[in-house]
C-alpha cells in the first residue's frame, strides 16, 4: 500500500532492465519503495537492475522472466510478478518496447509482426491481466511507457509509431474504464531518450537522457498527471505538429529524420 505520501512501496516493472526502468525503478527504491519485482528477457540484465535497486533503498527484490514476443505469456508473467511480489501491488511499471530498425524491418513481414507484437499486443494483453487483478485488490496505478512518436506517426518511424499509436489510445480508453474502481493510469510520452535503445539515431531537437526521463515520470507520479510529457516542453510542440497540414508535416520530420 503507498505510504502516507502517496508514495509507492510494492512495484512491478514489465520490461524491468531497459534503460529508462532502471533509472525510474532507482528513483523509486531512494523514495521508499521497499519490493520490487522486475519481470524481463535478460537475467543478467535484470541482475544488474535487482543490484541498483537494493543499493537504493529496496529490502526485497525478485525477479521474472518474460519474452515479449509470445502474448499468449503475458498473464503468466503478470500473474507471477504479483504472486512475487507478495503484497498489494501499488504500481505496475510497463515499459516493453521495441525501436527497431524502419528500413530493414519494413520489408520483411515477420520483422513487421515482431514490432507490433512487442509494442502493442504483449503490453495490451499484460494491461488486461493486470487491470484484472489490481481492480480486485481495489487499489494501484499503472504507468505506461507511450512515445511522442505515437501523437503523431511519421514515416521515417512508422512501424514504431504507428505501434505505439495504438497503445497510447487503448490506455486513454482503459484510463477512462478505471474511473470509480480505486485504479488509476497514467501514460507517459517521452521523446528522443539517449539509452542503448537509441544507440546511434541522429539526435533530434529536445533529445533527453534517461535519469531526466525518470525525474519527470516522479514528478508526475506525485502530482498524478494523467498523462506525462519529457521534457515537459513537447507537450506544447506537439500541440502545433499535430496539426500540420500533412505535406508541411512530411517536410519537418524528414529535415529532422536526415
Amino acid at each position: 500500500m503507498e505510504n502516507a505520501f502517496g508514495q509507492p512501496q510494492c512495484v512491478v516493472v514489465l520490461a524491468g532492465s531497459s534503460d529508462i526502468a532502471r533509472a525510474l525503478t532507482k528513483r523509486l527504491c531512494a523514495a521508499r519503495a521497499h519490493t520490487v519485482v522486475l519481470a524481463g528477457r535478460n537475467q543478467g540484465l535484470l541482475d544488474e537492475a535487482s543490484s541498483e535497486a537494493l543499493d537504493c533503498g529496496a529490502s526485497r527484490v525478485d525477479t521474472v522472466l518474460f519474452d515479449a514476443r509470445d502474448p499468449s505469456d503475458a498473464e503468466r508473467a503478470v500473474n507471477e510478478s504479483f504472486a512475487k511480489a507478495g503484497d498489494l501491488v501499488d504500481l505496475v511499471v510497463v515499459a516493453v518496447g521495441l525501436l527497431g530498425d524502419q528500413e530493414r524491418f519494413q520489408d520483411d513481414s515477420t520483422m513487421a509482426g515482431e514490432m507490433a507484437t512487442v509494442n502493442f499486443t504483449w503490453p495490451v494483453a499484460a494491461l488486461a491481466q493486470a487491470r484484472n487483478l489490481l481492480v480486485s485488490q481495489g487499489s494501484g496505478r499503472i504507468l505506461v511507457l507511450s512515445s511522442v512518436a505515437a501523437v503523431r506517426v511519421r514515416r521515417a518511424k512508422y512501424l514504431y509509431g504507428g505501434a505505439k499509436a495504438g497503445l497510447d489510445r487503448l490506455c486513454i480508453g482503459l484510463a477512462d474504464s478505471l474511473e470509480g474502481t480505486g485504479v488509476s493510469l497514467q501514460l507517459v510520452r517521452p521523446g528522443h531518450v539517449r539509452s542503448k535503445m537509441t544507440t546511434g539515431a541522429k539526435e533530434p531537437p529536445f533529445a533527453t537522457g534517461v535519469d531526466e526521463v525518470a525525474g519527470d515520470i516522479m514528478k508526475g507520479l506525485a502530482d498524478r498527471t494523467p498523462i506525462i510529457w519529457s521534457p515537459p516542453i513537447l507537450r506544447y510542440v506537439f500541440f502545433v505538429l499535430r496539426h500540420l497540414p500533412g505535406p508541411l508535416w512530411r517536410m519537418v520530420t524528414d529535415a529532422a529524420d536526415r
